[in-house]
């Protein structure tokens, strides 16, 4: 942690020194000259040492204020800079966007396009990620949270509930599959396992399935077998199942566009309950025009698809 004076003795003591003349500096800082001397004496008492000789006129630096000086001089020309760079920034910057990378990388990107067909003023920075970012402590401006119900403390419209059904390449089943797939068929292919990053007991999964359509586990059909694939990663289950490599319970959201255009089927109807994808900000924001163009436009991209 950094021990330093009041800000405002080495605002004094830098407006002297730049002026070496403390009716000048007292001008400048819109206060009185009496007022800058105990700025001056307290910051000269926290280092210890004078900073200025005062007589005789003009008054001149110490060798500890010429050692002062520079440093102080140089670091309020960079505050300067720095809120100048800020001020004439305005709305160019990418206005950044947090998103599960399943979401990011399946929904959102694809989409993209149309956002920027329609909004070519805002540019979008596209922070793909498992780990919840902090708003409030401005790691992005907004935020697709994946959750049971929406996060408090922000504000929130849900874009959709999605539900996890068995899916897979039309190529994987064969010509000779008609579909649905009865519950206990899909054990004649490798099954796509994946990690739940929020380690929820009740997230979906195989064994889940499987018990919850009527199907249960003997010594002669075990749910599991040797050529299943297990991932860590959500994002290389589905790679998985796009190759052809087995059957994956996917969110009906997250792969909407691959269902749609025919690259995955759904192969059996029975579904588990999924989350809410929700779009959150914080509800006071520098660019709040920004901000609420991009949550109604993806509100309405999810919408559009369903209808």
């Amino acid at each position: 942690m950094r021990r330093l004076p009041p800000l405002r003795s080495l605002q004094a003591f830098e407006a002297i020194a730049r002026h070496r003349s403390f009716k000048d500096a007292a001008r400048e800082l819109n206060v009185t000259p009496t007022a800058l001397s105990h700025q001056i004496r307290a910051l000269e008492e926290a280092c210890g040492r004078p900073l200025f000789t005062r007589r005789p006129r003009p008054i001149r630096l110490t060798a500890a204020g010429q050692l002062l000086y520079p440093a102080l001089r140089r670091g309020f020309d960079s505050f300067a800079d720095a809120l100048s760079a800020v001020a004439e920034m305005g709305d160019t910057a990418a206005l950044r966007i947090t998103s599960p990378n399943a979401f990011a990388s399946h929904w959102l990107v694809p989409r993209l396009s149309l956002w920027h067909a329609s909004h070519p003023d805002i540019a979008l920075q596209i922070i793909g990620t498992d780990a919840v970012l902090d708003l409030d402590a401005g790691e992005a401006d907004v935020a697709i949270r994946y959750a049971h119900v929406a996060p408090k403390g922000l504000v929130c419209k849900e874009i959709g509930r999605d539900a996890f059904y068995p899916v897979a390449s039309p190529g994987l089943l064969g010509t000779g599959n008609a579909r649905p797939i009865a519950a206990m068929d899909l054990l004649r292919f490798p099954l796509i396992h994946y990690e739940w990053t929020s380690g929820d007991p009740e997230a979906p999964s195989w064994p889940r399935w499987f018990s919850a359509s009527g199907v249960r586990a003997s010594a002669s059909t075990p749910l599991r077998g040797k050529h299943d694939l297990s991932f860590r990663e959500e994002l290389h289950a589905i790679d998985a199942v796009l190759a052809g490599q087995g059957v994956a319970l996917c969110s009906d959201i997250v792969l909407e566009r691959a269902l749609l255009s025919g690259a995955l089927v759904k192969v059996h109807s029975f579904a588990l309950p999924g989350y809410g994808f929700y779009v959150a900000h914080l509800a006071e924001h520098a660019r709040p025009g920004a901000v609420r163009t991009f949550v109604q436009w993806v509100v309405s991209a999810r919408r559009a698809r369903r209808q």
